[in-house]
């Protein structure tokens, strides 16, 4: 069977309109499946180069394809089923920006090049002060930005047309606000001037943004049977949920009238909003979808699940699941209840989606931070309300923690990872280098020990002290001990009754 490449998919040259970090199943099925239908229904005409910002991983199944891939989106609508099968066209090309810095740079000084995306994790968006302009590039997303942003000031000499609109699409609070802070904190770290500075200020753009599309990715189980269906072989096989909705909020430097201008998503027909105020959307959607996941899938898998519909099959985790949404999640919301509840059932619907086959371990890839992100504003804003733990999101941090309970050392992804064990089944933790490093030198202790060390790392809570609440340090390291003597299963079955 041949290999999909542009002649199968028939794709057009597009100029480069579209700078991409990151090459996850998220953004290809969401980001380039949004371009490639606004390619296809209006005047866009835009190209996107994929970049690979980090050390692990390669690029070689992209450059195999020519960067053609397939997309099926599975659901339901109107109780019946829907399946749309693409194939995505819009991505002309995949960089890695350290082994292949020059081409890297070299897309990044298009002069067409317009927009700047990106999905890095919650982790991602941070500044860290050792990192260095000399670099090529600086190891942190914010440092290469700068840089990258840089050297288009220079070669452009300050023009103003040629200045970005950033999209972030990481799933942090004023993720385009935050960016920039850290763009304007490398500016004055590495001494690149008023007139820099100036410029990006006045020409780029940094959009704060939602994103909801749940992705499963890769569908291994079925690619091959997908592969006689399409009648070509593709190892690029993405797969997601049919609902889709992309938030982006206006800054000053660009008004409503002229983001939908620039990007004519709607007039393509796609479910985007452009807002002047994207952080109702982005409650409702981290706190109760997104704070779902991270507070149920790492106790789920423990307890023998794989993947997300199959926890939803699962009456204990259900309980857990909707019980963690309706009693501790949604009261600490700002948006009418009545909302909130309507979102929240449609949220426990699209998980049951049985075309979504979304695994738990892929949900669990930098889960320190993305509990920080998604669950630690709804515990501690019970704990402010009801002046006590919230029982489910208290038990979500030692789930976590046992998840993370390990002293091996893996590989995965060509990157270090530790390796826990699930009833003599190996299975990979990946996260931060810093993160893997704490709880390989902790996980051993006692209990105890182990809840103090871990509530006190302010890292881990954007700057807060989380051993400082009242009995949350017992209570954890109680989970703990019943999770090692009992296990997750036992422990969650209690907990639900």
């Amino acid at each position: 069977m041949e290999l999909l490449s542009k002649k199968i998919s028939k794709a057009v040259e597009r100029p480069v309109k579209v700078l991409q970090f990151g090459e996850g199943n998220f953004l290809r099925a969401f980001v380039d499946y949004i371009f490639d239908v606004t390619n296809e229904k209006t005047d866009f005409d835009g190209g996107i180069v994929i970049v690979k910002p980090i050390e692990y991983g390669n690029l070689e199944k992209f450059h195999n394809q020519e960067c053609q891939y397939t997309l099926q989106l599975r659901g339901f609508e109107n109780g019946q089923p829907k399946k749309i099968t693409r194939v995505i066209t819009s991505v002309m090309d995949a960089v890695a920006a350290i082994e292949d810095y020059d081409k890297y740079v070299e897309y990044g000084l298009c002069d067409t090049l317009r927009f700047i995306v990106s999905n890095t994790t919650e982790a991602g968006i941070v500044y860290d002060e050792t990192d260095q302009f000399e670099s090529c590039p600086p190891k942190t997303y914010p440092g290469k930005l700068t840089k990258l942003l840089y050297q288009r000031f220079e070669k452009f000499n300050a023009a103003k047309d040629k200045g970005i609109i950033v999209i972030p699409c990481e799933l942090i609070a004023d993720n385009g606000i935050e960016l920039k802070k850290c763009i304007m904190q490398f500016v004055e770290l590495w001494e690149l001037g008023d007139d820099f500075k100036k410029w990006i200020d006045s020409a780029c753009s940094f959009c704060p943004t939602l994103v909801d599309r749940i992705v499963p990715g890769y569908p291994r189980e079925e690619a091959e049977e997908l592969c006689k269906e399409f009648g070509y072989e593709d190892q690029l096989i993405d797969t997601a949920e049919t609902f889709g909705l992309w938030v982006i909020e206006s800054d000053l430097n660009l008004s409503l009238n002229a983001l939908r201008k620039e990007l004519p998503f709607e007039k393509a027909g796609l479910n985007v909003v452009f807002t002047k105020d994207h952080h109702p959307y982005k409650e409702r959607k981290v706190r109760i979808l997104n704070g779902s996941h991270t507070s149920f899938v790492l106790a789920s898998y423990l307890a023998g699940n794989d993947i997300v519909k199959q926890s939803m099959d699962d009456k204990t985790i259900r309980k857990y699941m909707e019980e963690t949404l309706f009693d501790e999640v949604i009261p600490t919301l700002s948006l009418p209840k009545e909302e909130c509840m309507e979102f929240a059932n449609a949220v426990i619907e699209r998980f049951q989606n049985p075309f979504v086959k979304h695994k738990l371990l892929d949900i669990s890839l930098n889960s320190v931070s993305k509990w920080e992100a998604r669950c630690m504003p709804s515990f501690l804003g019970y704990v402010d309300k009801f002046n006590k733990l919230p029982k489910y999101l208290t038990f979500s941090i030692a789930a976590l923690m046992s998840f993370y309970s390990t002293q091996e050392e893996g590989e995965a992804n060509g990157g270090v990872c530790l390796v826990g064990e699930r009833n003599e089944e190996k299975y990979y933790i990946r996260d931060d280098k810093f993160v893997l490093d704490f709880f390989k030198v902790n996980s051993a202790k006692t209990p105890m020990d182990f809840a103090k060390a871990y509530l006190s790392n302010t890292k881990f809570f954007g700057g807060e002290n989380l051993s400082e609440i009242d009995g949350l340090v017992d209570a954890i390291a109680a989970y703990l001990e019943d999770i090692r003597v009992r296990g997750m299963r036992a422990v969650v079955e209690d907990l639900t009754k």
